[in-house]
């Protein structure tokens, strides 16, 4: 397992790498240019050779990156021009946040996907299967922001029973202390991962009710409440873990457009005002994190499902 994690640490930097260059040629292949998009469209052509020369802007492509890069390796993620702040502050500043929306999101989505994808699959084709598989499919399809709209319109507009906007704050403490201001952004974000929890817990549950040991278990008597607990979660939790790591960077994705219609001050939204602004520097920050975040994402998975399933092995046949 060691040397796995080791591979697979060795493999996700190499993709953290790729990811910065891929994006990094992106933002700097764009029309105008980041001299021109920080400067504005009145700047002279004087004004943006000086800007480009102080910012090592006048280099080719790949001595800028090495330069980005090796600022990188100093913790210098660069500075928002547009914010007047360090990458590295905004981010430490913001990334917490996120990190709650996101836990939040996943929580609620884990308590309520799992136990209706048990319930669907131990009562496989049934009207109530039917019925949530129903408003699971619908609610999987619906795009994120239409949900935050319409639970904007309902709860905060006709009913008036939850704020509009999320928490605002420049601290987590800030952020806690409104938990009502929390409550559309995080079930607008986890609404789509329900869905696909409940469907993943579905198909397991279905496929481990006809394994030979549910068989055993009800054969000795045990009851289908004690085999759906004992027996099958553990085994139908195996692709869920996998599903877990995978959801991270989709849900760091969905925090641009739930933070953005909520208005909460996280990393999404930091990274929505740095897109239409051509932040780049603080672009590049965010994507780092998100890279990151994928490849860490993907390790845990792997992890995870060899702890749940101890039939797994990752070191390779012994001699």
């Amino acid at each position: 397992m060691t040397a796995y994690i080791a591979r697979r640490c060795a493999h996700g930097l190499l993709v953290v790498v790729v990811v910065t260059i891929v994006v990094f040629g992106l933002l700097h292949s764009l029309p105008g240019g980041p001299a021109r998009a920080i400067l504005g469209a009145k700047a002279n052509a004087a004004e943006i050779a000086s800007f480009s020369r102080a910012n090592d802007l006048n280099k080719s492509l790949p001595v800028q990156y090495f330069v980005w890069l090796g600022k990188l390796l100093r913790g210098n993620l660069g500075f928002s021009y547009t914010q007047n702040e360090s990458v590295l502050t905004l981010i430490g500043q913001r990334l917490p946040k996120t990190l709650i929306l996101t836990t939040l999101s996943l929580l609620v989505a884990l308590l309520l996907g799992v136990p209706l994808g048990m319930i669907q699959g131990a009562r496989r084709n049934r009207p109530s299967d039917r019925i949530v598989t129903m408003l699971s499919l619908t609610a999987y399809s619906v795009p994120i922001f239409l949900v935050g709209i319409i639970s904007i319109w309902l709860f905060a507009v006709r009913w008036r029973v939850l704020p509009a906007q999320a928490p605002q704050g420049t601290s987590v403490g800030d952020i806690l202390s409104d938990p009502q201001g929390l409550i559309l952004p995080v079930l607008s974000l986890g609404l789509g991962s329900i869905a696909v929890f409940s469907r993943y817990m579905r198909s397991a549950t279905i496929e481990n009710l006809v394994q030979d040991y549910v068989r055993l278990a009800r054969a000795r008597g045990a009851s289908s409440r004690r085999v759906l607990l004992r027996h099958v979660l553990r085994n139908a939790l195996g692709p869920i873990a996998t599903q877990l790591g995978l959801f991270l960077p989709v849900l760091m994705a969905g925090t641009v457009i739930t933070e953005t219609v909520f208005n909460y001050p996280g990393m999404g939204l930091l990274f929505w005002n740095a897109a239409t602004s051509r932040d780049y520097p603080t672009e590049l920050g965010v994507v780092l994190i998100v890279a990151i975040a994928t490849v860490v994402g993907s390790l845990l998975a792997d992890v995870a499902y060899a702890v749940l399933d101890p039939r797994i092995r990752y070191g390779g046949p012994r001699g």
